[in-house]
């Protein structure tokens, strides 16, 4: 009586998925054996695909095959044998040289006959090609999802998947905290190692409860996902998923990281100001030193002889910061009156752009009569082929100027606010700033609200950059007290900060 080795097959070791194909196969195989009166030497159990050769089950079955202890496979289909050329071509070499007397399949016939073989290989040709179409069309989905911006994983820290829709989006309870961590990085005070033991006592954890470890948070400082980009298989995608910080924000902690990366000789001592300035007189950068305890500030004279040869106290450069920054400060109560200026203005755009809208509607309802009344016209032969399409083409065409003018207005209107009053805030945001002995901090608002930071002899000059340079130049309590009135109106000058506050910090 010939002998047989039972081999059942699934594709993945997930316990989540095909939890009971291994089992199903077992059962049905041997209620078949049991039918066919089959006598089984032996299961061979596996969990791993047969796209490609290397099995280990699989190839210790065919060696004891090849020793002769059995004389045939059971086996549910030709699939759980075989989805590759060279696995099935084995299997049908065994069974020409006599190694393999005989293939049972509960769902497949065969016969070891020319036709038999010649089945068999089709069969498994068909197997193969199910499995490369199904890589195909995987593969293609994938693509598509990635022109979609569609992070195709599983979600990051921060993210949850929406399986519905095949998306990410944030998580209610940890997206807080990833904002939290650029926050603090880039603030420079803070090695990996502190943020590690900071977010652990504010009670961020993994998924699974536990702290989150520095490895995690480096992998999360340096994920642009977080900012609305995403990199897949060296190509970088944006994303469709709203983004937990901004651009600005993650530039900020990847300096950091690159700071810190770098190799800090020992005994160095790092000074808060140095690579921020550079001579007036001869263009070379500001190094500082330590002389009796006080920190002093200095040309390097690096291009030869220069003639600022005076050093400048931190204390001193300290006091000339705070100043520059408070140049574009606006106080409590002058924020308000702007903001509130600002929402006046926007209110009567929007009056006008509702009166301009509404008549543009008319205008538009307007045309699609007329080209009903010409199509009309048309059909009761009252104008000729050429003059109807010469008269639509015109109407059609006004038309879509129309629908494209109701665009502009739709797209513009009230969109300069919100970034206004974000200006205005940060404005006021910068005091605190300049009140608190931050040398850190104070650097990053310099590097924002100016460029171009020169020291000539014990002065610092800074440049300040758009709309900075505009609040900089003006007494803002002055300048925004407003008229008295029952209309009032914005000075030239508020005019043209107004045109310029189109700005998102």
């Amino acid at each position: 009586m010939p002998k047989y080795y039972l081999y059942a097959r699934k594709s993945t070791d997930d316990e989540d998925r095909q939890v009971l194909s291994i089992e199903s196969q077992l059962n049905e195989l041997h209620e078949y054996a049991k039918h066919e009166n089959l006598s089984i030497a032996d299961e061979y159990v596996e969990t791993r695909t047969a796209k490609e050769p290397g099995r280990p089950i699989f190839s210790l079955m065919i060696q004891q095959i090849e020793s002769g202890t059995a004389d045939g496979i059971l086996a549910w289909h030709p699939d759980r044998l075989a989805r590759n050329s060279v696995d099935g071509g084995k299997i049908i070499y065994l069974v020409d040289t006599g190694a393999i007397s005989d293939l049972r399949f509960p769902t497949y016939r065969f016969d070891t006959t020319a036709q038999g073989k010649f089945m068999l290989s089709i069969a498994f040709g068909q197997s193969k090609y199910y499995i490369d179409s199904l890589s195909e069309n995987v593969k293609r989905g994938l693509r598509q999802k990635l022109r979609r911006g569609e992070w195709p994983g599983y979600a990051p820290v921060g993210y949850l998947n929406e399986y519905k829709n095949h998306t990410i989006y944030p998580d209610p309870e940890k997206a807080i905290y990833i904002k939290k961590i650029f926050e603090i990085y880039s603030s420079g005070d803070y090695s990996i190692a502190d943020l590690e033991k900071k977010m652990a006592d504010i009670g961020f954890t993994s998924r699974a409860g536990k702290p989150v470890r520095k490895t995690e948070l480096a992998r999360i400082l340096r994920n642009s996902i977080y900012y609305g980009v995403f990199m897949y298989k060296g190509e970088l995608h944006e994303a469709s998923h709203p983004p937990l910080i901004s651009k600005k924000l993650f530039a900020r902690a990847q300096d950091v990281l690159e700071m810190k990366s770098k190799t800090v000789k020992h005994g160095v001592v790092k000074f808060a100001f140095t690579g921020l300035m550079t001579c007036s007189c001869c263009g070379c950068s500001i190094t500082a030193e330590i002389q009796k305890g006080h920190t002093y500030y200095h040309c390097t004279k690096k291009r030869g002889p220069c003639d600022s040869k005076k050093f400048l106290r931190e204390e001193a450069l300290l006091s000339q910061i705070d100043k520059a920054i408070l140049k574009v400060y606006i106080d409590d109560e002058t924020k308000d009156k702007i903001t509130n200026r600002l929402e006046e203005l926007s209110g009567e755009e929007s009056k006008a752009s509702f009166s301009l809208s509404d008549e543009l509607k008319a205008r538009f309802k307007e045309s699609d009569e007329k080209i009903e009344r010409l199509i009309d016209l048309y059909i009761n032969r009252e104008f000729s082929a050429e003059e109807y399409q010469a008269k639509k083409a015109k109407l059609l065409n006004e038309k879509q100027g129309i629908k494209e003018k109701l665009t502009e207005i739709e797209k513009i209107s009230g969109v300069w606010l919100e970034p206004s009053k974000n200006f205005v805030s940060a404005c006021n945001k910068v005091g605190c700033v300049a009140w608190q002995g931050n040398p850190s901090a104070k650097r990053e608002i310099l590097k924002n609200i100016g460029s171009n930071f020169f020291l000539k002899d014990l002065s610092l000059l800074v440049s300040y950059t758009s709309p900075f340079s505009l609040v900089s130049e003006i007494d803002p309590r002055r300048e925004w007290r407003g008229r008295r009135g029952s209309n009032p109106r914005p000075s030239d000058r508020q005019s043209d900060v107004l045109n310029q506050l189109n700005y998102v910090p």
